[in-house]
C-alpha cells in the first residue's frame, strides 16, 4: 500500500468510529496506539505521548507545499515568515477536530503576539470546510485540500496518522513535536512552555522532544479527579 493509499484507510477508520490511534515508525521498531478498547480520552492521551516520542521521525523541517487558503490563493506554512507554527490537521467530520476549534482559537489570542501561529490544515472538501469555518467563525488561517492535503501529511514524514493530529515548529522553521488525538489545554501549555526555551534558551529539537514527553507523561490521566 502506497502512503497517500494508508493515510487514506487511517483517515476514513477514524471517520467512522473506530477510534484507533495508528502508530508511527521509527527505525525497525513501531509505537502502537492506545487500546481501542479504552475510553477516547484515555486513548487520545496516550496516543499523544506516543506521537511526541516518535517525532524524530518526522522530517526535520518545515515541508515545502502549497495548498489553498480560504480565499483560493495557493499558501504554504513557510509562507508565514519567523513564526512558531501550531499546524492543525483537521476535517470538518471529526468530532474531537471540532472541539479542539475553540482551544486553537484561544490559543491564537493569547499567544499570538510571542510568536506563535495556529495553522488548520482541513483534510476535506472546500465546500463543507468554508461553510464550517464561517459558521464557526474559525478567525486563524486555513489551508484546504483533499488527496493535496493528504499528500501535506506524508511531506511531514507520517506514515499513518488519525485526526486530529498536530504539529509545533518552531521559529527557525524546524519541526519539533507532533501531537495525534484532540489537544486539550494542560497539554498545550506544555508544548508551548518548551518551544518558549528552544527560542530563548537555544534548547534544542532532541532535548525539547524529551522534556516534552516528561511534561505529558506527568499530567494526570485524562478523566481522573484532578485531570
Amino acid at each position: 500500500m502506497n502512503k497517500p493509499a494508508a493515510l487514506i484507510l487511517a483517515v476514513f477508520a477514524i471517520a467512522l468510529g473506530a477510534g484507533i490511534f495508528y502508530g508511527l515508525k521509527q527505525g525497525s521498531g513501531i509505537f502502537p496506539g492506545a487500546n481501542p478498547a479504552g475510553p477516547a480520552d484515555q486513548a487520545a492521551s496516550t496516543a499523544s505521548a506516543t506521537a511526541s516520542a516518535a517525532t524524530p521521525t518526522l522530517a526535520a523541517t518545515i515541508p515545502d507545499f502549497k495548498l489553498a487558503d480560504r480565499n483560493g490563493d495557493m499558501k504554504g506554512l513557510r509562507d508565514f515568515g519567523d513564526k512558531a507554527l501550531i499546524v492543525n490537521f483537521w476535517a470538518t467530520w471529526c468530532a474531537p477536530c471540532r472541539r479542539e476549534i475553540p482551544l486553537l482559537e484561544k490559543l491564537q489570542a493569547e499567544h499570538g503576539d510571542e510568536g506563535f501561529q495556529v495553522v488548520g490544515i482541513a483534510i476535506d472538501f472546500r465546500d463543507k470546510v468554508l461553510a464550517f469555518a464561517d459558521e464557526m467563525q474559525i478567525g486563524y488561517p486555513l489551508l484546504i485540500g483533499e488527496q493535496d492535503a493528504l499528500d501535506a501529511v506524508a511531506a511531514f514524514g507520517v506514515d499513518m496518522v488519525g485526526l486530529p493530529f498536530t504539529v509545533f515548529t518552531d521559529r527557525q522553521g524546524r519541526v519539533i513535536a507532533s501531537h495525534m488525538g484532540e489537544l486539550h489545554a494542560d497539554q498545550a501549555e506544555v508544548f508551548l512552555a518548551v518551544l518558549r526555551r528552544v527560542e530563548a534558551d537555544g534548547l534544542t529539537p532532541a532535548d525539547a522532544r524529551r522534556e516534552i514527553f516528561a511534561g505529558l507523561s506527568a499530567l494526570p490521566p485524562r478523566g481522573s479527579p484532578s485531570g
